[in-house]
């Protein structure tokens, strides 16, 4: 057996980064003291979400991981508290900008670094004006508590994500995100479709996800987008074993990685899997491409 507890967070930002910072650790130490030893925060927790609009002042706000706040903070407070805190942050390398998050382990080392690969561009989401897309690859990293795969919020609709992190060798798969309603679409309701794509993937990968959004409602000087919340955690056969609505708040659930893994040896879709017939997948049209 090796049970570990899951913890899903979610909050509202403002542009007091002090409030911000101190309402990430209020719920971490809440997470903690339900028996959480994996603890998920939310995409770009620092500040509001300032990629509903192309502003070019906010290119100020990124960071190396060494001069982030965030993840210096957070580290020390994994150390502390002995829990694994995936965090996320604006990065800055050079000349260059990167949705990115760092994995402390329960002594407070950073362990890696993951940059987001798929970067979106709709109306409230102009993310690829402030973002490269990530060079780093997919990559799975072993804590203390059980090796833990990340994406960063539109990661988490393509399902070659989460079976490249699968097959690197995760056990639970996280998500840091930040969804919301569309502004050019406000009658548009995404969050069911968004949890049952991420069930999908648990249960297609037979491993436990969790997902962290935030909530609340952000306005720029054009656009205003309401976070729905609803982070959640899912079992290995898609199940949500727990979940949030739209209050800040934490949410938990034990799961054991050995039983889990021994049920995904047993029921064969890595051993049965052909890759030599997912030529597509290695194209953007569809079509295999002979030389």
């Amino acid at each position: 057996m090796r049970p570990v507890t899951l913890a899903a967070t979610q909050m509202a930002c403002t542009w007091d980064t002090d409030a911000n910072i101190a309402e990430a650790e209020r719920l971490v130490r809440a997470a903690h003291a339900s028996g959480a030893q994996i603890i998920l925060l939310q995409e770009l927790f620092e500040t509001p979400y300032f990629c509903s609009e192309q502003d070019a002042r906010f290119f100020d706000l990124a960071r190396s991981a060494a001069d982030s706040r965030v993840v210096q903070h957070f580290s020390a407070l994994a150390r502390e508290l002995e829990v694994v805190l995936p965090i996320s942050f604006f990065e800055r390398d050079g000349p260059a900008f990167f949705n990115s998050l760092v994995v402390a382990d329960a002594d407070g080392t950073l362990l890696g670094k993951y940059r987001k690969t798929h970067i979106p561009q709709n109306p409230g989401y102009e993310e690829k004006f402030y973002f490269s897309p990530g060079d780093t690859g997919f990559g799975v990293i072993d804590t203390r508590f059980g090796r833990i795969g990340c994406g960063i919020c539109w990661d988490q609709w393509f399902p070659e994500t989460a079976r490249s992190l699968a097959l690197l060798g995760a056990e639970v798969l996280m998500f840091p995100t930040a969804i919301g309603s569309e502004p050019e679409a406000p009658e548009l309701n995404s969050a069911p479709h968004w949890r049952r794509v991420m069930q999908g993937h648990a249960a297609a990968n037979i491993m436990p996800l969790v997902a962290s959004n935030r909530v609340g409602t952000e306005t720029a000087s054009r656009t205003e987008i309401t976070f729905y919340g609803t982070s959640f955690i899912a079992g290995h056969t898609g199940e949500v074993l727990s979940d949030l609505e739209v209050e800040s708040g934490v949410a938990t659930a034990t799961v054991d990685l050995d039983e889990i893994g021994q049920y995904r040896s047993y029921w064969g879709v890595f051993r049965d899997r052909r890759p030599e017939r997912y030529g597509p997948l290695m194209t953007l049209d569809g079509h295999t491409r002979r030389s």
